[in-house]
């Protein structure tokens, strides 16, 4: 049952929090919010509270938070068009966008604090309540625009950093609840001819250290070899007793995982015995292991990003929504500790992603705002419509992209099956 609500989960719970911020803080600072969706397409349920509708929708690859401006025709390109008739344009209707965050259009006019109701109105058409539920405008101060750049810039970071929270927490949790994995030093085969067997290394040795340093674990054993490609290092092991080994770690090339680009390392030919074990640790180390992963995780996917810009990183190794979707699955059937660390992965790769200065992504609003800033004054509305479209091409050919790569991977593993 896990392996089948994976998908949901991870999708579901990294949109939610990354939606939530931008809510809570659109909430505290003021802007009406009338909408709060998470997914696309229509409604599976909604429900109003307050001022603000709360969706579920069919699609749940997205969400979005809707914001009363004052400044969005350039996007009404996005949502398709009004959801009230033209008469009655004013009465907000609202745009949704890639990054998260949405607007309400609808000038205020002080001479008519209310708009007549569309025909055909809502059944929960409310008279005391404001666009689009009911006929009062949206006061000059609820808009986005009306809060000063401080916090819109704090809205707009809002959501990018719950999704960091949410990795933190989960990372955080996961190494108070189950430890520590820790893979012993310890030889269990070696390849003949290669230099380890040359070297006398034997199955059982546990590599206590290496050119002087002592070794934690398998990982850091492989991490200082790799290091040496042709350098001799002295190796001391236990088997009995302390013995002194000198290996030379053969010269090889590999690809890195992160930034795509070929390095030099070295190889002695031996693999570990997989006896991983738990090792239970306090609250302050499962904070201090948490935060060094999640920065490791943030690390690796700014690499992953830089290698795409610069080349060094194929887009054939990008994966989409079915591939996260088949991961999740994977995961799930593992077990909840490999669920819940793709969920942290998944989290703070949206995180990383949605900084990217990309119009209608986060980081281009971000950037749009401080060019405003600077500019002392907005962007006209034909600007702005050109410098979304330009945005919303870019993110409709990397959606092309990853689904291609997913249905091509897809298309493989059936033919080989």
């Amino acid at each position: 049952m896990l392996a089948w609500l994976a998908p949901l989960l991870v999708f579901g719970l990294v949109i939610f929090v990354h939606e939530l911020g931008h809510f809570l803080a659109a909430k505290w600072a003021g802007v009406y919010a009338p909408r709060f969706s998470i997914g696309f397409g229509p409604a599976l349920w909604r429900r109003r509270r307050g001022e603000t509708e709360y969706i579920v929708a069919a699609v749940p690859l997205g969400g979005y938070v809707r914001m009363a401006s004052k400044e969005d025709e350039a996007t009404a390109f996005l949502e398709g068009g009004s959801e009230i008739p033209a008469d009655t344009a004013a009465a907000a209707p609202v745009h949704e966008t890639a990054g998260g965050v949405a607007t309400a259009r609808g000038p205020h006019d002080p001479r008519s604090p209310t708009v007549e109701p569309p025909a055909g109105r809502p059944r929960d058409w409310d008279e005391n309540a404001m666009m689009p539920f009911g006929p009062r405008r949206i006061p000059p101060d609820r808009w986005f625009e009306s809060k000063p750049l401080w916090k819109r810039l704090v809205i707009m970071l809002a959501g990018v950093t719950m999704n960091v929270l949410l990795a933190w927490i989960v990372t955080v949790g996961t190494f108070a609840a189950y430890g520590r994995a820790h893979l012993p030093a310890v030889v269990d085969s070696t390849v003949a001819g290669r230099p380890a067997a040359a070297a006398g290394f034997r199955t059982g040795d546990t590599i206590v250290a290496i050119a002087g340093e002592r070794i934690r674990d398998w990982p850091h054993a492989v991490e200082r070899i790799s290091a040496s490609p042709g350098v001799p290092l002295t190796v001391e092991v236990a088997r009995g007793t302390r013995l002194e080994l000198v290996v030379t770690p053969a010269p090889d090339t590999a690809t890195n995982l992160f930034t795509g680009r070929t390095e030099h390392v070295g190889r002695v030919g031996m693999t570990p015995r997989a006896e991983i074990a738990r090792i239970p640790v306090g609250p302050l180390e499962a904070m201090t292991s948490g935060t060094r992963a999640t920065v490791f995780m943030a690390g690796a996917i700014v690499q992953v990003v830089r290698g795409l810009v610069t080349g060094h990183v194929g887009v054939e190794t990008l994966g989409g929504p079915v591939a996260i979707a088949q991961v999740s699955v994977e995961a799930g059937r593992a077990g909840f500790e490999p669920l819940l660390a793709l969920i942290a992965f998944i989290s703070i790769n949206l995180a990383v992603l949605n900084l990217l200065p990309i119009p209608v992504l986060d980081g281009g609003n971000i950037l749009i705002m401080l060019v405003e800033a600077v500019k002392g004054k907005p962007l006209t509305a034909r600007t702005r419509e050109w410098v979304l479209r330009a945005g919303l091409a870019l993110i409709l050919l990397l959606i092309i992209t990853v689904m291609y790569n997913d249905l091509a991977r897809l298309g493989r593993s059936i033919f080989e099956r």
